[in-house]
């Protein structure tokens, strides 16, 4: 089979690793691909979002099948387009993908659905937005409504950091469209958890849980970002969640999909606060989530593609995922000043290394005259499995550490929550 990944980040080129390992696969492209991708396979200069072109890619090449990594591609409809041609490809519609497209849609899929959430109100103008928050009770959690990379959220105590990231949001300041109109919501006090299931529209099979690591800083301070690592599984996620999940979150939700037209296939990502036991939505992606494709892929058991040709083809429920016992650590490894500004073209050294049980993810990077340099915000995504969480910890640091470029930056407490336990 001939098959093209979509994307050009840590969670592409997780994607890219395991569907080499399928037998079934004898070409495998990747669109745009980076410097970790060209390793395995093609990679094809045509950014992700540029869905014509893709598909022109895609009939002269007679790609098999086709699989979607990043968000922006099936917002703007490339799942639609694609099997509007008779080509087939993994990932859900343009309407189903409004649950990451838009948080308004999203939060009122999880109201309809019934799903326990925060308490929210819609803004679309400064002046009500400030009155609000003048009236709040901090902390509050403020979303922009678009896709933002990872960057369009505040959690904040701070009522000045509140306004102003209010104001230059609806200003188009801060996010351009995606932020003219903005969530501002309750703070839920508790631990996140990472939740993803493939779907084929009516059934589903559960991913192996996930725990990320949003914010920039050790302790979980500074801002928000794509994600700085994450590990599998989440001991957060006990089998008594693991079923309230199930029956009180992504069940209500495909039904609700479902029912209103918009049958959702491919990977859905609940993003979980568990507040005293419960599962409370924080929100929805329509993707794997990026660094938690690492881990759970790096654990991941069976032949990647008869999963994503089972969802495509609406018979997933013949599926059983198997997954290894070990733990499995991704530590990002990030450009200095991200989430802000970053420079870039920074040669990388170190990743010769030879540590068993170890796997460098490239994302922000690209090859240039042979040598391999830093392209992004996050960087690299170096990723280890062990018997036990805390030794999957010291693997993946070990090699952390021993990976340079100028500026490097990553958290020093990975897992720490599931070290702690």
């Amino acid at each position: 089979m001939k098959v093209l990944v979509i994307g050009s980040g840590g969670r592409e080129h997780a994607i890219v690793w395991k569907l080499a390992q399928s037998p079934r696969i004898n070409s495998l492209f990747c669109a745009p691909g980076n410097a970790g991708t060209a390793q395995t396979a093609k990679n094809v200069p045509i950014e992700a979002d540029d869905v014509a072109s893709l598909l022109e890619f895609a009939k002269k090449e007679k790609i098999d099948f086709t699989v979607v990594g990043p968000e922006a591609p099936l917002v703007k409809g490339i799942v639609d387009l694609f099997e509007s041609n008779g080509l087939r490809i993994f990932g859900p519609s343009k309407s189903a993908a409004q649950l990451e497209g838009s948080k308004v849609f999203m939060k009122a899929m999880l109201v309809k659905s019934g799903l326990p959430t925060a308490e929210h109100k819609v803004f679309t103008d400064a002046t009500s937005a400030i009155a609000h928050l003048e009236a709040a009770k901090f902390p509050l959690v403020i979303k922009a409504d678009g896709l933002a990379a990872g960057k369009g959220v505040l959690v904040t105590a701070d009522k000045a950091e509140a306004k102003t990231f209010v104001s230059d949001s609806l200003s188009g300041k801060a996010f351009g469209e995606s932020g003219q109109r903005i969530i501002i919501e309750q703070f839920l006090d508790g631990e996140e958890a990472s939740y993803i299931v493939a779907s084929d529209g009516t059934n589903y099979v559960s991913l192996a849980s996930a725990q990320d690591h949003k914010r920039v800083f050790d302790g979980d301070a500074g801002p928000n970002t794509g994600g700085m690592g994450a590990y599998s599984p989440a001991p957060v996620v006990t089998p008594e969640l693991d079923e309230k999940i199930k029956k009180r979150v992504i069940e209500p939700l495909l039904k609700t999909m479902r029912d209103g037209g918009a049958p959702f296939v491919g990977f859905l990502y609940a993003g979980i606060m568990v507040v005293k036991g419960e599962p409370y939505v924080l929100e929805f992606n329509v993707r794997l989530g990026d660094p938690e494709a690492q881990p759970i892929l790096f654990r991941y058991q069976g032949d990647l593609l008869d999963l994503l040709e089972a969802c495509s083809k609406r018979d997933v429920s013949k599926i059983k995922l198997e997954w290894k016992k070990d733990s499995a650590v991704c530590i990002v490894l990030a450009s200095g000043g991200y989430p802000g500004k970053f420079d870039k073209g920074f040669p990388i050294d170190g990743l010769g290394q030879s540590i068993p049980n170890t796997m460098v993810f490239h994302a922000g990077t690209k090859l240039s005259d042979g040598v391999v340099v830093t392209s992004g915000g996050r960087v690299l995504g170096v990723t280890a499995s062990a018997p036990t969480i805390k030794e999957a910890v010291r693997l993946a640091y070990q090699c952390a550490d021993g990976i340079h470029f100028k500026d490097v930056h990553y958290r020093r407490d990975i897992a720490r929550r599931a070290i702690l336990l």
